[in-house]
């Protein structure tokens, strides 16, 4: 680390070398599943943690994995992390997985870094993506396991191919790197499964937004966030307008 490293690029570094000491632990083998999972989080976020506190000593901090500190809520920056988003898939060998580091500015995602180790790549808000044309027929991205029923009814009113995915993080990079057009998710996260993926997906041009259409806060006291939508611009009016439709019908 420099002084003039950016917090662009700290987060990026930080989330590349997260995902460089899951990829080494998993190839290393003698843990799988749930085990490898639960390591994987304790080591990349023990360097996580420990970076950005020495390199942004002043700033608060959120983590997955750490014990909360209310006292975050009264500083304007605070960092919010998720060493492994996609703890089963992990464990399982597969690739839809993701490390986020992410630094949210007076409640708004501001900067965030998503690694895919996987794949090879870290996409961040420092350097957009430039978005690809749209899928024909459209794509719409759905828990590998547990697919919304919201998402369902969207994709049936757009004729949209599901495509069934592991982490939020991964899901919200598909639509980034134009593998997918629409991700709706009303399952309930928590800020650090979102916060740097709609960092990078609104730094690439996209729209983001609660399912009713109003932005998306962090730093909040509770930690919960009922749901999310990231999608391509021109689709944003409808796919809320439909989403609405089937609030109203539930």
């Amino acid at each position: 680390m420099t002084a003039a490293e950016t917090d662009e690029q700290l987060a990026e570094r930080l989330a590349t070398a997260a995902g460089a000491i899951l990829l080494d632990l998993r190839a290393r083998g003698g843990l799988d599943g749930k085990t490898l999972g639960k390591a994987g989080d304790e080591r990349a976020n023990a360097m996580l943690c420990r970076e950005i506190r020495a390199t942004r000593p002043a700033d608060a901090l959120l983590s997955e994995e750490e014990k909360d500190n209310p006292a975050r809520c009264s500083n304007s920056r605070v960092w919010i992390i998720d060493p492994l988003d996609g703890t089963r898939e992990y464990g399982e060998g597969r690739d839809d997985w993701a490390v986020h580091v992410a630094l949210a500015v007076d409640g708004v995602a501001t900067v965030g870094a998503v690694a895919l180790p996987g794949l090879g790549v870290t996409l961040t808000s420092g350097v957009p993506v430039a978005l690809q044309p749209a899928n024909q027929p459209l794509r719409m991205l759905v828990s590998r396991t547990r697919p919304a029923a919201e998402a369902v009814f969207v994709a049936e009113r757009f004729h949209a191919e599901l495509l069934a995915m592991g982490s939020a993080g991964a899901k919200a990079m598909a639509v980034v790197l134009g593998q997918a057009d629409i991700y709706l998710h009303t399952g309930g996260q928590y800020e650090w499964d979102n916060c740097a993926p709609v960092a990078v997906a609104q730094a690439a041009g996209l729209h983001v937004s609660r399912v009713d259409g109003s932005p998306i806060r962090y730093n909040n006291p509770d930690t919960y966030l009922p749901d999310l939508l990231i999608c391509r611009k021109e689709l944003a009016e409808e796919v809320l307008r439909v989403a609405a439709e089937y609030s109203s019908l539930a």
